[in-house]
């Protein structure tokens, strides 16, 4: 059985391309704009991230649960944070993300950019993440066990940061390792109270941007 059977990356019924695109077509409704990215959107198969009794719902408009009392966002928040980083006058071309999970983000992030390095507290995710990029061909990610709120001193400075889980101020260590001119994007807040922030870097230090309301799992310490 070659990957593409094993995962049905085509899709079926409530899996299949239709019901992607009408995914992206609600995606444009909610303002996203940047045609490349809602094009990688419609193509990347979203239920093969979810277990396979979730699959029929990867495409609703909604985050899911994929184990570890952790979630699958929903396609508008990671295509808003992915679009953010599209903003840039040069495009980012080494990414930091912070919570691998099962792997969507990531994917998206691959397509897009050289180079993705994604770190991941919670080992049970990364075997099948490693096998879906695999299967997808993106052989451009590092995945590492690690505690995000430390990020990953070893590739810093990164030209771009996306944090996929909420902590309750940004932590230092990421904006001691994002590039001048580059760019965090990141949940900040606890409980209900939640903002997806902009973190640019510039000479002359950081600049926070609060965008909009969202809600994200916190992000916690540590390694499991």
């Amino acid at each position: 059985m070659n990957a593409s059977e094993k995962w049905n990356l085509q899709g079926i019924g409530m899996t299949s391309q239709r019901t992607r695109n009408r995914m992206v077509d609600r995606l444009k409704e909610q303002g996203i704009e940047n045609e490349e990215l809602l094009t990688l959107m419609a193509r990347m198969p979203r239920h093969i991230f979810l277990d396979e009794a979730l699959s029929h719902r990867a495409y609703e408009d909604i985050s899911l649960p994929i184990g570890y009392q952790q979630t699958l966002s929903q396609p508008w928040v990671v295509a808003r944070m992915t679009e953010l980083l599209l903003t840039l006058p040069e495009r980012p071309k080494k990414v930091l993300e912070i919570g691998t999970g099962s792997g969507y983000q990531t994917a998206i992030l691959a397509s897009l950019f050289d180079q993705v390095i994604s770190l991941e507290r919670i080992a049970g995710f990364q075997p099948k993440a490693k096998e879906r990029f695999q299967a997808l061909t993106l052989n451009n990610i590092q995945l590492h066990h690690a505690d995000g709120y430390q990020g990953w001193d070893e590739k810093a400075p990164y030209d771009a940061i996306v944090v996929t889980a909420a902590p309750e101020s940004v932590p230092p260590q990421l904006l001691e390792q994002l590039a001048e001119g580059g760019i965090m994007v990141v949940p900040v807040g606890s409980g209900e109270e939640q903002w997806l922030t902009r973190v640019c870097r510039s000479e002359s230090g950081h600049q926070s941007e609060v965008l909009e309301s969202v809600h994200f799992v916190p992000l916690q310490p540590g390694l499991v």
